[in-house]
């Protein structure tokens, strides 16, 4: 198809624009040939013309499509120009944050300015092992490719990293760097890598600067050779330099600063060390204040000074040598503010005593005359003679300067050769990988020598790098046999032979600074008549006759001449640098030049611009008398030529890498692209050189099966065929008609530039036409749904409709009736009302009317009745108002007394009303004052009868006198004649009267008085009963209040109390976790440390032995002396390894051994330190968290024996320890005080200290050890101290023994014991004694144990009362259990520090008391111990005795007529106890047959899981029944050992580990079931119970044995991790699932062609049958269900972590489709955990992120809304990681968008506040901490039969 079709309407271009240098724009119509003009659309939405060239009528390049912007590789898109990459660049590092691309075999790196974290060990690992174009771009990809191709092709490789100052080399080469250290470590134990890191913080104190551009400008060029050997481990490196800017040292530019170096010594100038150097503020000095910025913000010149001299001391240079260093550097300094004073024009001096001259000479070491002289004179000599000549000032100024810069210059050469010194290997170097960190193409508005030289340099690479680019393309080309046709491609060779061949600037430069009187003009005259007009490359500038202009392949660059003759000259005054050859005082500055005239390679050569220095593989030429002179003035130029060939020689024959670094900006802001700039350095770094070459050819290339999978839809059923390489071919030639657009490979298709765009462009079209059918038919479909609904909707309305209407007038008529009948009734109504209205009225007038007349008459009556009335009540009223007047005044006074006390007592109510308890007493207070209240209420009612009562007795008196007046009256009226004749008598009488109706006035008023005082009285009474009422319901009410917020509080308090209690259970889980998580990567760490140990030892032994003639053998003993040390908590590896070092062979050297052995002592003995502590504080962790258990659950007391066992072995072990830790002081103090060899001989003083203390230790051990397990056996089997022995007679004396054993248990076993002494094989008794000895032995021993049966009877009552004690005991445990519960509630009350302070005062005391019980116990079983040895003694003898007597009393004949008897005895009395009987010589045998040539695949098919680990046991027990703790020890450290060696053997097959994993764990939970522990034995069945332990306590070695079954663990985690890692991937990620959902995104397949090729492609299948190759194996081993869950756990953590890590460094995986694919293929694993029963092992949990993540990848992200759904869906997921998923997030296809910028800020602004990790990376290394939670066998041990296929015959069932 012809470019020109493709521009059609909607088509988008790139027209160009000088501000964003290219603008998209869109065609309004289509383009057609011969049109002058395109009608285009900018994308603000402006219309413009765009004019086509009229003589080229180029159209505009192409713009891509939108799903392929964004890629990783450049060379991935369809069109390749320009525009294109500047776009792409632009959109991944502004859009997506992502500062690296591919661009081919280019690394495109942006500086971002910002610190990322993507350089992380995390990421590191990520990348190992990766092909190159699996992962997103990286520089650890690019080291991770050269690394892997030096391991593959055994050729050696090199990484360029090139670009503008401040583009970020130096940055890239160090990541490089460190990979390569991270990768591969180093092969010895002097940390290579860490001194290859240290170089970087020198090299950039002495070599970056800060500039305009950079704050840390590498102002040097380097190449580091890093070094490896066979293994491909790093030995050593190599450092060359090039083109140092001595210059800077003098002269620094506005707003730039000196070498880091000046301002980290002005900065430290306070250290003591420093004080002789005499230094001060930057800002002092000539050489360090040009710049004006002697700062750099975020910058502490003082720390970077301390992290220097770190570095120098890694590096190996002295404290001495580095204050040398800083002394000339301080001198330098010094040098530069010396000044010079004029005399005349030719002539200066410097002034007398000069300060800074005076220092300078003072830290050199040189004369001050002298100095002084020789910088301000020159020697000058001539054929005949030599004179000094004095220099005028600004000569003297130019000599000094340059003075300084050599001297600078040579120390840089000296601090460098010494670094290459340190990091310089004995070892042969196998191969290297080599950095080159060099600056890239330089154009300033001045351009002068130092630019020259850059861009010499550049040009040379960019010829190199366009060189390799046609090879790998012609490479490729020929390995898909494609036909080659040659592609131009610009070659540089004529811009470097203008600048190199002869004649050319470079010759011209050296033939005029020999000259005796040339210059800067001469030379430039020269190039002018040599190479202008004659040379393409060579310009004039047009307004100057002092520069040239050369074309180079970036840019066209004008020099200018000025300076070029002097700065390749670099001239330095000799009798300066004799003055400083001859410091006597100061040795390190004559090192500096000592060795200068022999040098002849570019290493020697100095410039002033830059020094160019290199160390060449190759060896120099001896150097010939006569020479010196004549090699040491060699030029710059040709110095720097020389250096410059060399390095291509070296990049040529390595296998190069690129790295353009680009700058984005000018001005330092992160993030921020800067078009013209990102452009100017694309060209100049050669990255669209590189797009040319790819796009002259087949740019695109696909595999067919990716091919056939993008382009299926443009294919019919009728073309796929079973080949897809022949479906391919055939669909494109439909397609495309031009066949020269494409070519068919090997493997791959390759496209011409634009047809996979055209290609795209045909399957988005035929997909936009499905999309229209298939809506078109759904919009159909909607619709004719939408018509039906709707249709019968309005059936619907319609039925309704009229059914309302009809409802309607049925209503009409019921209401027309209803409104005739309530007419009728309403009018009848309306008459009967008016009638009887009427009837009313009459009625109620005349009512009116005689009411009326009869009112007048009674209110006639009325008034005059009124008027008497009133009368009488206003003489009355007048003297009550007489009477209340007084009253009142009375009451009044009486009230403000009261209120007076009231608020007295009110003012002490409130003051105790403010507490609760007031209330409380208030309420109590009221209560009774109620009561009071109520008693008086009572008595002023009773009172107020009284008063009554009084009241009508003085009515009845006042009734009773007035009848007796009225009778009076009545008789005066009777007799008035007579009282007529008596006047005077009458006028007393009515006195009296008057004065009597005067009294009964008064009578009636205090009447009336007290009526209205007891109303009151009673009114105000009522009152304050009800105000006392309302009071006591207040109150009430307040109690109520206060009861109940004291019990919500107590219930609050409960509540909180609880939530604490769950979150501190909680805590201390997680602790526990993490302690146990700790503890056991450091037992990971501690077999590492004893692989490495082992490993030491085979290659001391094969470096120091002297090999023999014949056959060594090795000794039985070895693999048991071998690692003893790992169970005795006594001893540590360190202090047993020189006693098995003593009985190594002789031959050894002892200065090796011993400084092997004080290595490995102070490491394991840090690590026993720590795990130590770690045990201690995990045993803490435990009890504290079966403290909080214990508070709701009862637990069963402990036995008292066990705790004071457990008590006195803890103080034995602390003294133990105590007592080694100070011998182990003595012995290291011994060692350190002298180190020579002598001293570490075998028969020195500290040998003979050392093993003198490992003797007496291991002597004391024993003891310990013996004395421990008497004490542990005695403390178990009695419970109180034995009754003291009564005298018997010697008949009797094994009665009383008998009698004073306890229980059965003792009786069976001295029993078991005299048995076993006498017995032997169960072989025919008869045949193997003839005169029937052994059978009177057994019917002596039956009588014996008739004896001792009869004794049991007796021993019942006994034992009964001892069970009664016991009872009493427990009474007792459990009355002290309740006063510890008491204790701990009251402790619980008290505040946190007095809860702890009075918990451990509690414990001391218990510990204490406990202490002290168990050492009079102890006192008292000692005594036991003694005399039951005595009785035990006397037993035998009595046996023995009785024995005797039985052979004396049976005849010869008694024996021969018995023969069968003995042959039926085994079989009646054959009951097997479960144990296993070896001999002490067969051990070895049977842990070979048993371990360590046991085929696992055998044992768990054909017999019973676990057996291995039985079979031990049941030898573990009859070692114990033995009581031989030699034997037990033995046996249980050569297990140990052999599990060990097993494992080290065959340690990656995964059958072998989970078959050693599960017995180890089987042969712990046997030695817990089986050990006597009320805990353990609670599933045991009787018999079991019988077989525990009897004589030793195994939990230290319960203790080892649980360490080793977390190695074990952790080596399984290993295995399985590697046998998953290659499939998870390919099975989680790659491989699709569902076929047909993802559709392969054009990629280009731009892989490196020296990636790895995939040795197969596993699927999820794959991915879950070995998942049930795991399960099949574990359980087939009976592994323990609970550790079978934690393994697949890890197993699924291991499968997550590796996925979403994937998934987070691949772009091309995030997509839609791929988090369809990711979720199917994670609901097949919860598939695979539902069929195995495992839903509830926590390994669905672990795939929580990637779940997560891959729903991320398929919900919408648009809307805020969306946002929060994401923030609250991804609470999985950290931060970082969400963002770098959205980051990532790429469209498949073309209906899919892309998530926008806004949206994901968004998601940040809403996470903002989330506290989690900043790691990007999920921890795939990371293992859970293992637990083994015990698992009692119901395995009866005497059933259990040994297969003659073990081969342990030698062992024998008792």
């Amino acid at each position: 198809m012809a470019a020109s079709e493709l521009y059609t309407k909607y088509a988008r271009v790139w027209i160009p624009d000088p501000e964003e240098v290219w603008k998209s724009a869109e065609l309004l119509k289509d383009y057609k040939p011969g049109d002058k003009v395109l009608q285009l659309r900018l994308e603000e939405g402006k219309d413009l013309e765009y004019c086509l060239d009229p003589k080229t009528k180029e159209l505009p390049p192409l713009r891509n499509p939108d799903i392929l912007v964004g890629e990783n590789d450049l060379t991935a898109l369809s069109y390749l120009h320009e525009p294109a990459v500047l776009h792409n660049l632009k959109v991944r590092f502004i859009d997506s944050k992502l500062i690296y691309t591919y661009c081919g075999i280019v690394l495109v790196a942006i500086n971002p300015y910002e610190q990322l974290p993507i350089y992380g060990e995390d990421i590191i690992n990520a990348y190992s092992g990766q092909n190159m174009g699996d992962m997103d771009p990286h520089i650890f990809a690019v080291a991770e490719e050269a690394y892997k191709q030096m391991a593959r092709d055994e050729r050696n490789q090199s990484i360029i990293v090139s670009g503008e100052s401040g583009a970020g080399k130096t940055v890239s080469a160090k990541y490089a760097m460190r990979y390569f250290a991270t990768v591969s470590g180093s092969a010895s134990e002097a940390n290579v890598e860490e001194k290859v890191l240290a170089s970087n913080p020198i090299m950039e104190s002495i070599g970056n600067a800060k500039t305009t551009r950079n704050d840390n400008s590498s102002r040097f060029g380097k190449y580091i050779e890093i070094g490896f050997d066979k293994r491909y481990r790093i030995i050593g490196a190599n450092m060359r330099t090039y083109l140092l800017e001595k210059s800077r040292v003098v002269f620094q530019a506005e707003e730039e600063r000196n070498y880091h170096i000046f301002y980290q010594l002005c900065a430290s100038a306070a250290l003591p060390e420093f004080k002789t150097l005499r230094l001060g503020n930057a800002n002092y000095f000539h050489y360090t204040k040009q710049g004006g910025s002697p700062v750099i913000d975020g910058i502490d010149d003082a720390k970077e000074m301390v992290n220097t001299r770190q570095a120098c001391t890694l590096l190996g240079i002295s404290d001495s040598y580095q204050m040398g260093i800083f002394r000339i550097l301080a001198g330098i300094l010094h040098l530069g503010n010396v000044e010079f004073a004029a005399r005349d024009s030719d002539s200066c001096t410097i002034p007398p005593k000069h300060d800074p001259l005076t220092i300078f000479c003072d830290l050199m070491g040189v004369e001050y005359e002298e100095m002084a002289h020789w910088l301000c004179h020159r020697k000058l000599a001539t054929a005949t003679e030599t004179y000094i000549k004095p220099v005028s000032k600004l000569h003297a100024i130019n000599a000094r300067d340059a003075l300084a810069k050599h001297i600078y210059a040579n120390l840089f050469n000296w601090i460098v050769d010494h670094v290459n010194k340190a990091l310089h290997s004995t070892v042969k170097q196998h191969s290297f990988i080599g950095v080159l960190d060099i600056y890239g193409f330089e154009t300033f508005e001045i351009n002068s020598f130092e630019q020259f030289c850059i861009n010499y340099a550049n040009e040379k690479l960019q010829q190199q790098f366009n060189m390799h680019v046609f090879k790998l393309e012609q490479e490729e080309y020929m390995k898909e046999q494609i036909p080659w046709t040659l592609i131009d491609f610009y070659d540089n060779q004529p811009c470097i032979n203008l600048i190199e061949a002869k004649m050319g600037v470079l010759d011209l430069l050296d033939e005029e600074c020999k000259m005796p009187k040339g210059s800067d003009d001469t030379w430039a005259q020269k190039l002018y008549n040599t190479h202008l007009n004659k040379c393409a490359l060579f310009e004039k500038p047009r307004l100057s006759n002092k520069a040239f202009i050369i074309k180079h392949f970036a840019d066209k660059v004008e020099y200018q001449c000025e300076g070029f003759l002097e700065k390749n000259k670099d001239t330095v005054y000799e009798e300066q640098i004799k003055v400083l050859k001859s410091s006597k005082k100061f040795k390190l500055l004559p090192e500096l030049f000592q060795d200068e005239e022999k040098v002849i390679s570019p290493t020697s050569a100095t410039s002033s611009g830059r020094v160019p220095l290199s160390r060449t593989p190759v060896k120099p030429a001896k150097a010939r008398p006569g020479q010196t002179s004549k090699e040491h003035k060699k030029t710059v130029g040709h110095q720097f030529r020389n250096s410059l060939h060399l390095l291509m020689e070296t990049l040529n024959a390595t296998t190069p890498h690129y790295v353009r670094c680009i700058k984005p900006n000018d001005f330092k802001f992160p993030f921020t692209f800067d078009e013209k700039r990102a452009v100017q350095q694309l060209r100049a770094c050669g990255v669209l050189e590189t797009i040319r070459i790819s796009a002259a050819g087949f740019p695109s290339r696909w595999t067919y099966q990716e091919f056939f999978s993008r382009y299926r839809v443009l294919m019919k059923q009728k073309d796929v065929l079973s080949d897809r390489k022949q479906t391919c071919k055939n669909v494109l030639e439909k397609l495309i008609l031009d066949k020269d657009k494409y070519q068919f490979g090997k493997t791959k298709i390759f496209f011409r530039a634009g047809q996979v765009a055209y290609l795209e462009k045909i399957r988005a079209d035929k997909l936009r036409a499905a999309c229209i059918r298939i809506q078109k038919t759904i919009r159909g479909w909607l619709m004719r749904k939408k018509y039906m609904r709707m249709r019968k909707a309005a059936i619907t309305i319609q039925r309704y409709v009229r059914g309302y209407q009809a409802r309607c007038y049925a209503k009409f008529l019921r209401r027309t009736r209803a409104a005739i009948i309530i007419q009728k009734f309403q009018r009848m109504y309306v008459v009967r009302k008016r009638y009887q209205c009427m009837r009313d009225a009459t009625i109620a007038l005349q009512a009116l009317l005689r009411g009326y007349l009869v009112r007048n008459k009674y209110q006639m009556m009325l008034r005059e009745h009124k008027s008497i009335i009133i009368q009488k009540h206003v003489r009355g009223w007048l003297a009550r108002v007489h009477y209340r007047r007084t009253l009142k005044a009375i009451v009044y006074l009486q009230c403000c007394y009261r209120r007076m006390m009231a608020k007295r007592e009110l003012k002490k109510l409130k003051i105790e009303a403010r507490s609760v308890e007031r209330y409380k007493k208030l309420h109590i207070g009221l209560e009774n004052k109620i009561m009071q209240l109520q008693r008086k209420i009572d008595e002023q009612n009773k009172e107020y009868k009284s008063l009554l009562e009084k009241m009508n007795n003085l009515e009845i008196t006042y009734s009773t006198e007035t009848e007796k007046l009225r009778s009076d009256v009545e008789r005066l009226r009777m007799s008035e004649e007579e009282a007529k004749n008596a006047t005077n008598r009458v006028l007393s009488l009515q006195e009296e009267i008057a004065k009597l109706r005067k009294e009964l006035q008064q009578t009636q008023t205090e009447k009336k008085t007290i009526e209205e005082w007891a109303d009151k009285y009673k009114h105000e009474t009522e009152q304050l009963v009800s105000e006392l009422k309302e009071q006591n319901t207040l109150l009430k009410t307040e109690k109520e209040e206060l009861n109940r917020r004291i019990h919500d509080q107590a219930k609050e308090i409960t509540e909180t109390m609880e939530k604490k209690l769950v979150e501190e259970t909680k805590q201390l889980e997680l602790d526990l976790n993490d302690e146990r998580l700790r503890y056991q990567n450091l037992l990971n760490e501690f077999s590492r440390l004893e692989e490495r140990y082992d490993d030491l030892k085979d290659e001391m032994n094969l470096m120091v032995s002297i090999p023999k003639p014949g056959h060594k053998r090795t000794d039985s003993t070895h693999s048991s002396n071998e690692s003893e040390y790992t169970f005795s908590s006594e001893i540590t590896e360190a202090e047993d390894l020189p006693l098995r070092m003593e009985q190594e062979p002789s031959e050894k050297k002892a200065p090796l051994d011993m400084s092997l052995f004080l290595k490995l002592q102070k490491r394991v003995t840090e690590l026993e330190q720590e795990k130590q502590s770690l045990q201690d504080e995990l045993d803490r962790k435990e009890e504290q968290a079966l403290r909080a258990k214990a508070k709701e659950e009862e637990r069963p007391p402990i036995r008292g024996a066990e705790l004071e066992y457990e008590s006195l072995k803890r103080q034995e072990l602390e003294s133990e320890n105590k007592k080694l830790k100070n011998e182990l002081n003595e012995l290291q103090k011994a060692l350190t005080e002298t180190r020579s060899p002598e001293v570490t001989a075998p028969g020195a003083p500290a040998y003979r200290v050392l093993l003198d203390q490992l003797t007496s230790v291991s002597e004391e051990l024993e003891v310990r050890k013996e004395e421990v397990l008497i004490l542990r056996s005695q403390l178990v089997s009695q419970k109180e101290a034995i009754q003291p022995k009564n005298t018997m007679t010697d008949s009797t004396i094994l009665l009383e023994d008998v009698q004073k054993m306890k229980d059965k248990g003792e009786i069976a076993q001295a029993y078991i014991g005299l048995k076993e002494t006498n017995r032997q094989s169960p072989q025919d008794y008869h045949m193997l004694n003839e005169d029937g000895e052994l059978w009177l032995v057994y019917e002596g021993l039956k009588q014996a144990n008739r004896l001792l049966e009869s004794q049991l009877q007796s021993q019942k009552k006994s034992h009964e009362n001892e069970l009664e004690s016991l009872r009493g005991e427990i009474q007792s445990l459990k009355e002290e259990n309740n006063r510890q519960q008491q204790l701990l509630a009251q402790n619980l009350q008290l505040p946190p520090e007095a809860r702890i302070e009075a918990s451990l005062q509690h414990e001391i005391t218990r510990l204490t008391n406990e202490n002290l019980d168990l050492m009079e116990q102890l006192e008292k079983q000692d005594k036991t111990v003694r005399k039951l040895k005595k009785q035990l003694k006397v037993f035998a003898k009595k046996i023995g005795e009785l024995e005797v007597g039985q052979m004396e009393n049976i005849s010869p004949g008694q024996i021969i007529d018995e023969p069968i008897r003995p042959v039926n005895i085994p079989r009646k009395e054959k009951d097997f106890q479960g144990m296993l009987e070896y001999k002490k010589e067969d051990e070895q045998k049977l842990v070979k047959n048993l371990i360590l040539e046991l085929k696992p695949r055998g044992v768990a098919v054909n017999l019973i899981p676990g057996l291995p680990a039985y079979i031990l046991f049941m030898c573990v027990r009859h070692a114990d029944y033995l009581n031989d703790d030699q034997k037990v020890r033995s046996l249980l450290t050569s297990t140990i050992n052999g599990i060990k060696k097993v494992l080290k053997k065959r340690g990656d097959d995964f059958e072998t580990v989970s078959f050693w994993l599960s017995n180890t764990c089987r042969f712990l939970h046997c030695l817990k079931q089986y050990s006597g522990e009320e805990g353990f034995m609670k599933h045991n069945t009787p018999r079991q119970n019988e077989h525990c332990l009897t004589n030793f306590d195994l939990a230290e070695y319960r203790q080892v044995l649980s360490d080793l079954a977390i190695q074990i663990y952790q080596q399984l985690v290993r295995v399985l991790e590697n046998i998953l890692q290659p499939m998870i991937v390919s099975g989680m990620l790659e491989h699709e699932t569902i076929q047909g959902v993802s559709g392969v995104k054009p990629t280009g397949l731009r892989k490196r062609t020296s990636s790895i090729a995939d040795e197969g492609t596993y699927t999820l299948d794959s991915i879950i049958r070995q998942l049930n190759s795991f399960h099949s194996v574990m359980c087939q081993h009976g592994m323990d269900p609970e550790l079978i869950k934690q393994v697949v756990k890890q197993m699924f953590y291991i499968i997550g972590a590796v996925t979403l890590n994937n998934l987070l460094l691949r772009k091309d995986m995030c997509s839609w489709s791929k988090g369809m694919q990711i979720r199917y293929n994670v609901s097949q694993l919860e598939e695979w955990l539902r069929d195995k029963n495992l839903m509830n092992s926590g390994a669905k949990e672990t795939l929580e992120p990637l779940i997560q993540a891959a729903q991320l990848l398929q919900v919408k992200k648009k809307t805020d809304e969306d946002a929060e759904a994401i923030c609250s869906m991804c609470n999985a997921l950290t931060t970082a990681q969400i963002v770098k998923v959205l980051n990532l997030y790429t469209p498949v296809n073309e209906f899919e968008e892309r998530v926008l910028v806004s949206f994901i800020r968004t998601i940040q602004l809403r996470l903002r506040d989330r506290k989690d990790s900043p790691q990007l990376l999920m921890d795939a290394k990371h293992i859970f901490p293992v637990t083994f939670p015990f698992n009692p066998s119901s395995l009866a041990l005497e059933t259990i039969q040994i297969p003659a296929s073990l081969g342990l015959g030698f062992i024998s069932r008792v």
